[in-house]
């Protein structure tokens, strides 16, 4: 059995219902190709190196699975069909990646948005300008 694992960027107004009715669906899907879903995680909003689709922020998932070698090919194109076209409004990126037979399950995040203490950015704060901009921190 091969693992893979999907991460996906969500729009950032996605719905838990909408979360949850991503999740339900991809892992019938997955069950549907011979697979086992090993885990599906909400990772949580965070602010993007650049925007995508117009928007500074992003909500990450991350699936996992593991599927035998002769099953793979057409539960990889399914998926793909699965993010790129089905959840086209609500996903805005993914990608997939093969772990290997013993790949590890262990990643260490960095703080969600969600659960990190928010930041205030006074007028003078410009993205696109190299120079240091001054925080307003109270």
């Amino acid at each position: 059995m091969m693992r893979y694992e999907v991460l996906f960027l969500a729009v950032p107004t996605i719905t838990s219902d909408e979360a949850t009715t991503i999740e339900t669906q991809c892992a019938a899907l997955i069950k549907s190709h011979k697979a086992f879903l090993i885990s599906f995680e909400r990772w949580g909003k965070y602010y993007l190196a650049f925007q995508v689709r117009k928007n500074d922020y992003g909500v990450y998932f991350l699936v996992r699975f593991e599927v035998e070698d002769k099953d793979k090919q057409p539960l990889l194109e399914a998926l793909k069909t699965f993010f790129a076209v089905k959840y086209n409004e609500l996903v805005m990126r993914f990608v997939v990646t093969a772990l290997g037979e013993n790949g590890a399950l262990e990643y260490h995040r960095p703080e969600s948005l969600d659960s990190a203490p928010s930041r205030e950015y006074n007028n003078s704060y410009n993205r696109e300008s190299s120079d240091e901009a001054s925080l307003d921190l109270e």
